[in-house]
């Protein structure tokens, strides 16, 4: 896989309105690499600094220090962030906020109107992007009746009509339900999957960044850890003691080692608990 976004030393601070007050330093020297095709997870407990890492992947912000490279393009070149936001797509916590129009299909072709794209090619695009988040049978309908998961579903594909090689998510599920939440991730995971999208996928449900490559855990403005998720997950106290769950099966697998079980520090599923809890019974 080739290089999309390369991160370099990048710190940055928040300029308060006071003139005498110091700014606030949220993201200090972080080096990450995010491949194109690639499906990474990015954690931390709130106030961590990890939406602000996502604000600099479309250029919303811009390093105090550092570099952000995106699809070859440096983000604090002001005369191409329109560039770099054609190549980074953000999708945020409330669908509300994102949805503009009274119709479906108005709302996912509302950027590429604004892009003057042809009449023709925006049917084709709206389309298809409908049909990859499995709402094109809603494309008629007002927003306002749809619930949360199909909201952002509509939101996503307002993002993938506009073909971005990565899609940056902010925490999407947040607000909804559990049945919106396996609908989002569903069609995240099939949008990386099928269509080779990258996806950068902040969350701080453990059982969804499960589903990644890849998993970074940002504390305090730096990458605390940046493995797969069996090797970040493994890590049940160190992730506790900044403010972190980890999913349900690998906390019951390490309290069933606590209590002098055998049990592996690198359970993610359920299958996978009950066959080495049937193996150590065997034993």
């Amino acid at each position: 896989m080739s290089e999309l976004i390369k991160i370099s030393n990048l710190s940055f601070k928040y300029n308060l309105n006071s003139d005498d007050a110091e700014p606030i330093e949220v993201l200090h020297d972080i080096n990450l690499t995010i491949q194109e095709g690639s499906f990474v997870a990015v954690l931390g407990h709130n106030g961590s600094g990890k939406s602000t890492l996502a604000k600099h992947l479309n250029a919303i912000l811009q390093p105090t220090e550092g570099i952000v490279i995106v699809d070859n393009i440096d983000t604090s070149n002001d005369e191409l962030i329109f560039d770099i936001r054609q190549q980074v797509g953000m999708v945020f916590q409330n669908p509300d906020n994102q949805i503009v129009a009274t119709i479906v299909e108005e709302d996912v072709a509302f950027a590429l109107e604004n892009l003057g794209v042809e009449p023709s090619e925006i049917r084709k695009r709206v389309d298809s992007a409908l049909k990859e988040v499995d709402m094109f049978e809603f494309k008629e309908h007002a927003p306002h009746q749809l619930s949360g998961g199909q909201k952002q579903r509509v939101a996503i594909a307002g993002v993938i009509a506009m073909r971005p090689k990565c899609i940056v998510l902010d925490e999407p599920t947040a607000m909804l339900d559990p049945k919106g939440r396996r609908e989002v991730i569903k069609t995240i995971k099939q949008l990386n999957t099928e269509n080779k999208t990258t996806v950068i996928y902040i969350t701080h449900f453990m059982d969804e960044a499960v589903e990644a490559d890849r998993v970074i855990v940002i504390d305090n403005g730096k990458v605390l850890f940046d493995d797969t998720p069996k090797a970040v997950f493994s890590n049940v106290i160190e992730l506790k003691s900044v403010g972190l769950d980890v999913p349900q099966v690998t906390e019951l697998a390490y309290l069933l080692s606590k209590d002098g079980l055998a049990m592996s520090n690198s359970i993610l599923a359920v299958d996978d608990c009950v066959n080495e809890l049937v193996n150590i019974l065997e034993d």
